[in-house]
């Protein structure tokens, strides 16, 4: 059976499939290509290039739902990829091995510049080290950005990000384009960035109506899509999330639940919020063990990996570079640990969540260090249930259905066992 499809995520469909069939172009447009990553990721810069950018997540990502993970994994190790690294890193590299054809079937251009923004992710240096010696010819541009530890964005930081940016990341990127920064074309890209944040809160913040009219994990990895990857800053960027409000809004209206892949879900038992990436090599079998059982989603940390606009930040035209340094740096990933656990509650309270719980991620440190600390405090905070599961990102060794039904089973009855007792009279 297929997936249904919204008139959104049709959009969104065609969106990538421009955008890989413009990467598979450059060879006769010239157009100068960009590697990168979704946390902290400068798109809006790479655009006011008139630069294409390709993330290697993304690719891993997409070849773990089409199921090919798998041997490109096999193929990184056999490279000499220790079974410890990070599933996405070998994932990757396995597919540059075989080829790199992207998931329209055309092979990815090599970059011309390996855009590197650290966010509380050191395994990102080390897999643009090795992207480096696959590329040799390609620029190389490392924007540090400094880890929330005191849990707040000091102005000092601030100013060191934008700092670099000036100083280091525009000059190489004028370089590898040919092109002057041009502060007013970055403005204007900021101003429809701010836009789209504003309609992707309102899509999250719909997740307090009950029946919750979204599932914020499985669909929120769609609603978020054109925002984390090479979309934002543009009019179709724009234009998705009004297509997706509409859609969302019309659900309010009808008290409608959440689009599961077998239809809308009818029936919401249990509302949940997650902490954890989920896993992408069994994604519908694993939706599936929650949307038979009535549980929704109404809160996730994995949709804000890309950033975070529900405490009110959005990207600015008023000064540009200092907005996409408070951007880096106030990504999940690069948020201290109390920080986290405040999200989460925040999550869990505004929208009346049932339960919590973790998929931890067995290759991904920056993930799932301090998630039994967060599950603790959580639950002793709230005195709300909790749940704890193991899964991996693209390594389907790492995914047993048995285990994971088993352990949220026990969850579920768990959940069950809360409810308030309706009176007989």
């Amino acid at each position: 059976m297929d997936v249904q499809k919204e008139n959104s995520m049709v959009k969104q469909k065609q969106m990538l499939a421009e955008h890989f069939m413009e990467l598979s172009q450059v060879r006769e447009t010239g157009k100068k290509v960009a590697y990168t990553f979704v946390p902290g990721n400068l798109t809006e810069l790479i655009y006011a290039f008139d630069m294409l950018p390709v993330y290697p997540e993304i690719n891993s990502l997409q070849s773990g739902m089409r199921q090919k993970s798998r041997d490109y994994i096999r193929e990184a190790e056999e490279a000499g990829y220790s079974e410890d690294v990070c599933s996405y890193v070998k994932c990757d590299i396995g597919m540059m091995l075989q080829g790199n054809i992207g998931p329209t079937g055309q092979q990815l251009p090599p970059p011309d510049i390996l855009l590197l923004s650290y966010t509380g992710c050191f395994v990102f240096m080390k897999w643009f080290e090795n992207l480096k010696q696959f590329y040799p010819d390609a620029e190389i541009a490392m924007l540090h950005i400094p880890y929330q530890e005191s849990g707040k964005i000091e102005a000092g930081a601030i100013e060191y990000v934008k700092q670099q940016l000036r100083n280091e990341v525009i000059p190489k990127f004028e370089k590898v384009s040919g092109k002057k920064f041009d502060a007013d074309k970055l403005a204007e890209k900021m101003d429809l960035s701010a836009s789209a944040e504003d309609l992707l809160v309102e899509v999250f913040d719909s997740a307090r109506h009950k029946p919750s009219p979204i599932d914020a994990y499985f669909g929120g990895v769609y609603y978020i899509g054109p925002i984390f990857t090479a979309f934002r800053g543009s009019e179709s960027c724009v234009e998705y999330y009004r297509e997706l409000l509409n859609e969302v809004n019309y659900r309010v209206e009808k008290k409608l639940g959440p689009i599961t892949p077998d239809g809308i879900l009818e029936n919401e038992r249990f509302r949940l919020v997650v902490e954890g990436p989920p896993n992408w090599t069994h994604f519908r079998n694993f939706w599936q063990i929650f949307y038979e059982m009535g549980a929704v989603f109404v809160g996730s940390t994995y949709t804000r990996v890309g950033g975070i606009y529900d405490e009110g930040f959005r990207h600015s035209s008023q000064d540009p570079l200092r907005s996409m340094a408070e951007y880096c740096m106030g990504c999940y990933t690069n948020r201290n640990l109390p920080q986290r656990i405040d999200l989460l509650e925040t999550f869990i309270t505004r929208y009346h969540a049932d339960g919590f719980l973790v998929n931890s991620i067995k290759s991904c440190n920056s993930f799932s260090a301090g998630q039994l600390v967060m599950m603790r405090e959580l639950e002793e905070r709230l005195e709300i249930p909790v749940g704890f599961i193991e899964t991996d990102l693209v390594d389907p060794r790492y995914y047993s259905y048995s285990n994971i039904k088993n352990r949220l089973d026990s969850f579920f009855q768990m959940l069950d066992q809360r409810r308030p007792v309706k009176s007989a009279g």
